[in-house]
């Protein structure tokens, strides 16, 4: 608990500095920079490996034994329901990304085309729905 807590807390540490020296003009801000970063980094990492390897609770071992009774086959399938979903969201990403990129420019020009341009945009979105469905399919088989 103590690790995600530090986690958590580096990260919002973080935002709140970053809003606060946002506006500001500094002369070493890439220096600085490189150090927040590689400090917060050493935090976070810190925050996840007390979390990991942290005691284990009850739910943990509840969920443990039913591991055990999870046979390879299941193991696959999560894995094909968890690669279908990733799939199909990078392939909306770069969808989205271009369909995206485009639609603005047109809009830019012709801002009445705007309805349009977001029923592509829903389209090019439609890809990422798509996999999850195929990947609640894959799991509702297992």
């Amino acid at each position: 608990m103590f690790g995600l807590m530090l986690s958590g807390g580096t990260v919002a540490a973080l935002v709140v500095a970053g809003l606060v020296l946002r506006n500001k003009r500094m002369e070493n801000g890439r220096k600085i920079y490189t150090t927040a970063l590689a400090v917060s980094s050493l935090l976070v990492l810190t925050g996840a490996l007390l979390a990991l390897f942290s005691g284990t609770s009850v739910a943990a071992e509840e969920a443990a034994a039913v591991a055990k009774e999870v046979s390879i086959g299941a193991g696959l399938g999560f894995i094909a329901a968890a690669a279908a979903t990733a799939i199909a969201c990078v392939g909306a990403g770069f969808a989205v990304a271009n369909v995206g990129s485009a639609a603005m420019g047109l809009v830019g020009e012709k801002p009445e085309m705007l309805g349009t341009t977001l029923i592509y945009l829903g389209l090019a979105e439609g890809i990422a729905i798509y996999g999850v469905i195929v990947s609640l399919l894959i799991i509702q088989k297992l």
